[in-house]
């Protein structure tokens, strides 16, 4: 049956989905075992957008140019779903192609929220704002859980927190680009912008060296050495501990914005797979009226929920399919209809 192929390019790794229907979706161990009569449209998940991209669209030389151009505000993620694109153009030739943007989830983030307190320029002719990312996993554990006031933890190697409000973003700990928020495996999160300068000033540090440290050599890897929460977690130091003060702050951050919070999901690997991470976060948050039934959350697995009887908010464990999303959204662009 023809499908939607769903091309997932990630800093360190290439997903690939055979998307049926809004329930089935078939891993793929390869762009080479695709055949072109098996699918009818293939759908890229572009981490950033920018400003110039709120919703979905059909990928042509104008869009990669553009999706090239933002190669400066995010390398670690536009760089490989541009690679990710010449190469079904190259082994699927003649195959309408969608790009499908994390950030134009959160294009419902009002201004006050997503507006830096910066000069003029920068706001107007570089587009310095907060744009938001994790859009597709957000959007489908707000599909899941469809309560008014939610709070969506993607944790991966990548980590965010999301309000969502009705179903529409409200608020995020991302920022300008995945490098903001609560720390993450290798990245940092949010940091003193003094600290950058101060580092350039001073050390001698090369800008792609910089670049690198923030990215790759910070997070988990620079507190505690490992990128393996597991490995963080066996050692229960620095790193763990900080994870969950600022992951639990983060939390509690997207409740004004919300004015209230009725469920909190965690999702992807460390969200999915981490009893432990959970625990500690929600007992942070006792006074939001947050209670674990402990045995359900050490025993959870995909899809379950882990609040005691007497929780006043919801906790979820969900399984993220950005790829159920990315294709449902090309299939209604392709199709005429509005993305």
């Amino acid at each position: 049956m023809p499908a939607i192929l769903v091309v997932n390019a990630g800093s360190t790794s290439l997903k690939l989905h055979r998307v049926v229907d809004d329930d089935t979706a078939e891993p793929i161990a390869a762009l080479t075992d695709v055949r072109a009569s098996e699918v009818t449209a293939i759908a890229h998940r572009v981490v950033h957008g920018g400003a110039t991209f709120r919703d979905p669209v059909v990928i042509d030389a104008q869009v990669r140019a553009a999706i090239f151009a933002l190669e400066a505000v995010d390398m670690i993620h536009n760089a490989p779903a541009l690679r990710a694109i010449e190469e079904t153009r190259r082994l699927l030739p003649g195959i309408p192609e969608v790009a499908v943007f994390d950030t134009g989830f959160h294009r419902t983030i009002p201004e006050a929220a997503s507006t830096y307190a910066l000069p003029r320029r920068w706001r107007e002719e570089w587009s310095v704002r907060r744009f938001g990312f994790h859009g597709l996993s957000v959007a489908w554990c707000a599909e899941r859980v469809p309560v008014p006031r939610l709070v969506v933890c993607h944790l991966g190697g990548g980590c965010s927190v999301t309000a969502v409000a009705d179903g529409r973003s409200v608020d995020t700990s991302m920022g300008f680009s995945p490098l903001d928020g609560i720390p993450m495996t290798t990245r940092c999160g949010s940091i003193d912008p003094q600290a950058i300068i101060f580092a350039l000033r001073t050390s001698g540090v090369a800008l792609d060296a910089l670049e690198h440290d923030l990215n790759f050599a910070s997070g988990m890897v620079g507190l505690g050495g490992s990128a393996d929460m597991r490995e963080i977690e066996a050692h229960d130091g620095l790193a763990l501990a900080v994870f969950v003060h600022r992951l639990a702050a983060a939390i509690a951050a997207m409740t004004p914005a919300l004015r209230g919070l009725d469920a909190i999901v965690f999702t992807a690997g460390i969200g999915e797979g981490s009893a432990t991470i959970r625990e500690r976060v929600c007992a942070r948050l006792g006074y939001l009226g947050v209670t674990l039934d402990q045995d359900e959350n050490r025993a959870a697995v995909a899809d379950t929920r882990i609040d005691a009887a007497a929780s006043a908010v919801e906790v979820h464990v969900i399984h993220t399919r950005e790829e159920i999303v990315a294709a449902r959204a090309a299939r209604r662009l392709l199709a005429g209809g509005h993305a």
